[in-house]
């Protein structure tokens, strides 16, 4: 399964010691997401290669308490692709545990 979505870059806010930062799958695919039969892993996370611009990279989602899943967008993403904080990000996820 392939998805394309558009949303903004956001900081968690549960861990002020670190600077993890994610984007969200909107909700209704999110929806879909869930819905895809698949063996169980850590914390309910779903294997995906993730591209945002030209990089591209292996990780995984992880489902928050609002039901969307949460791209993680580390470091050397977020400086290749000039990503800021509350700024927009375009991204394509291929989901790899279907």
């Amino acid at each position: 399964m392939n998805i394309d979505f558009d949303d903004v870059v956001f900081l968690w806010k549960a861990r002020t010691d670190s600077d993890w930062f994610f984007t969200a799958v909107p909700a209704e695919l999110s929806e879909l997401i869930r819905e895809i039969p698949r063996p169980t892993r850590g914390f309910g996370s779903v294997r995906v290669d993730a591209r945002v611009g030209l990089s591209a990279w292996r990780t995984s989602i992880f489902p928050s308490a609002d039901g969307r899943y949460w791209l993680p967008l580390k470091r050397s993403v977020r400086d290749a692709e000039h990503l800021v904080e509350d700024g927009p990000v375009s991204v394509a996820l291929k989901i790899l545990d279907a």
